[in-house]
């Protein structure tokens, strides 16, 4: 409890800052999930807040965010869709599904899960996270062009054939589950079809219409009927939105650009009297749990979407903990990955009682709570209760804010989401895959294979084939390594023979390491921590590079990581042994010479001995 209120006044002004950019978020991820902005709230309330208290990671806040959302509203749809597109009568499953998630999550961390997803490599996340901005971009142009299907008469016209045949498959399989033989009673077949009226048909059009145009493919075809039936006056409040959170940014970033592109547009359309789309009512008091979701539980109904929670469950750990590193890097502190999962697990319970749609860690809040001062979990705490007194206080006010400015704010935040580290590094990544006379570079193989899956098919299933393709390629890539290195024996950390005339009046000054083995993406957690092992009188440290044959993007990345820390701390880097293939990825990206100049580069260790004795004095 003492540490709990260590940072007072730092981890107030850091949740606070945080509950306020989360805002805008929190409401336009709930308006693109499908289930409104009140669900976007209460997903950021509670999320926020129990996480914060039971997680593993002290800065991190958490709350709805575009990966989430972008699989969330996927599942939204389809259980909506199978629920006679009626929200209310869907809500229920919708809400189960991301209880089962949660329950989930407390799982993975409880049987010790979470430090497995470090060995996620690079591109697969690279595509990922690519994928996820570009889902969020292609279904927001049509409601920031002011298109929205279900009130398209002329495009629901066109499902009225298809709506007849679902609404008569229904009926079909009413009388199989009430034992009716069809064929020897069609008269009771027929007697319902005539009770099916015009506005029953009109409806099934309407959602067969918005299923059509529903995740990205889907709203890809529909794009060119948008522009032609475009409303200029939504067109402008998007455009205007998005002009301001970036222009804003040029100016200062202080303030949340897109909390002022929220509130200026937002005053423009109410202040002239726009004839705009609002948002859905926010519904104003205390969230009350929905207990209508145990109203008819039963294991049997909840098996369809086993597979579904626990994709969003794997989704929010991969998310969160990603986070959590970053979190990490920032305040040079190390989390708990098992409980930092345990504890988005009851967050997100918690929130799908309360009908608020799933999340994890949110990068850009979090890296915010810790500039702002943030330290400890009463940061997040501190963030979902500044939530709840906003909704509590101007949710009439909220109610107001046009669809069109959401949808504004989600491009710049898939715009944001995508990883051009990854995207700018394609033309330089090494050719290491022949395919007849074609070359091409397995790390970006695995990355678009990722996006293009992930954009257009299902996310999950996506990163589960990255993980597979990047799998068979190491392994590859490391048995032809091996082969060629068979004489090779695993060494203790200890010195090696021709260290044993080191001087020992350097030691405290010379730090030597040897990097035994491959440097990639499982190896790239415990490289990383070779900054904390180094003393704190150490000037130059020595890596011993002869026994690491291969490096990938991942071990690349991690590499030049530590090179930079390093040389922050004015600790100079000698590299002995270099081989072929790590010398080549680190001149493409040009931590050769830009990091380590070529006369900090030894063939042997006898080279750089000579080296240290001649450029390093005892300082004792």
């Amino acid at each position: 409890m003492k540490k709990l209120f260590s940072n007072i006044k730092g981890d107030a002004f850091g949740g606070i800052t945080a509950g306020i950019v989360a805002l805008p978020l929190a409401l336009a991820f709930g308006v693109s999930s499908g289930l409104g902005p009140q669900a976007g709230l209460y997903g950021a309330i509670f999320i926020s807040f129990f996480a914060a208290l039971f997680g593993g990671t002290p800065t991190q806040i958490s709350g709805p965010t575009a990966p989430m959302t972008a699989v969330s509203m996927i599942v939204i749809a389809g259980i909506i869709a199978a629920n006679d597109g009626s929200v209310e009568k869907a809500l229920p499953a919708i809400l189960t599904v991301f209880l089962l998630a949660g329950i989930m999550q407390i799982g993975l961390g409880a049987i010790g899960l979470g430090k497995y997803i470090r060995y996620i490599p690079y591109p697969v996340v690279s595509g990922f996270m690519t994928a996820i901005g570009l889902i969020i971009i292609i279904t927001q142009i049509l409601p920031s062009l002011g298109y929205y299907p279900k009130v398209d008469a002329d495009f629901v016209e066109t499902f009225k054939p298809q709506a007849q045949e679902v609404i008569l498959e229904n009926i079909l399989k009413e009388e199989a589950g009430e034992g009716i033989l069809v064929l020897e009673d069609f008269k009771v077949t027929i007697d319902r079809a005539d009770k099916i009226s015009a506005a029953d048909i009109l409806q099934e059009s309407e959602t067969l219409a918005a299923k059509d145009t529903s995740g990205a493919l889907g709203a890809l075809f529909a794009i060119p009927r948008a522009i032609k039936n475009i409303n200029w006056l939504e067109f402008g409040l998007a455009f205007g939105t998005i002009f301001i959170v970036f222009g804003f940014k040029k100016i200062t970033t202080k303030v949340p650009s897109s909390l002022v592109a929220l509130v200026v547009m937002s005053s423009i359309a109410v202040g002239f009297g726009l004839n705009y789309k609002p948002i859905e009512e926010i519904p104003s008091g205390i969230p009350m749990p929905r207990l209508d979701m145990f109203s008819n539980f039963s294991f049997g109904s909840i098996t369809p979407y086993i597979f579904t929670a626990l994709t969003l469950a794997l989704l929010g750990a991969i998310d969160s903990l990603l986070t959590s590193v970053v979190a990490d890097n920032m305040t040079k502190t190390k989390h708990n990955p098992n409980k930092e999962l345990v504890g988005q697990g009851i967050g997100n319970s918690i929130a799908a009682l309360f009908g608020g749609i799933p999340g994890a860690g949110a990068t850009i809040r979090t890296v915010v709570n810790i500039n702002a001062g943030g330290r400890t979990r009463l940061s997040g705490m501190i963030a979902g209760i500044v939530l709840l007194l906003v909704m509590l206080a101007l949710s009439d006010v909220a109610s107001k804010i046009p669809a069109a400015v959401l949808a504004g704010i989600l491009i710049t935040v898939g715009i944001g989401v995508m990883d051009y580290k990854g995207l700018k590094a394609i033309p330089s990544l090494p050719r290491d895959i022949k395919f007849g006379p074609i070359k091409f570079s397995s790390e970006v193989l695995i990355m678009i294979v990722v996006l293009l899956l992930s954009t257009f098919w299902d996310l999950i299933y996506a990163v589960g084939i990255g993980l597979i393709i990047a799998s068979l390629m190491f392994m590859k890539k490391i048995g032809d390594l091996t082969a060629e290195r068979s004489d090779v024996k695993p060494l203790k950390e200890e010195s090696w023979e021709d260290e044993a005339d080191f001087p020992q009046k350097l030691q405290e000054e010379v730090f030597i390491k040897h990097v035994k083995g491959p440097l990639f993406f499982g190896s790239t957690s415990d490289f990383q921590q070779l900054t904390l092992q180094i003393p704190d009188k150490a000037t130059t440290v020595i890596l011993r590079l002869g026994r690491m044959p291969y490096m990938d993007q991942s071990g690349l990345y991690a590499m030049e990581d530590m090179l930079q820390d390093l040389k922050v701390k004015g600790v100079d880097v000698l590299f002995v042994n270099l081989l072929k293939q790590p010398r080549y990825m680190m001149e493409r990206i040009d931590i050769i010479p830009d990091f380590i100049s070529e006369k900090h580069i030894f063939k042997s260790f006898k080279e750089c001995l000579s080296w240290i004795k001649q450029n390093i004095k005892d300082t004792h």
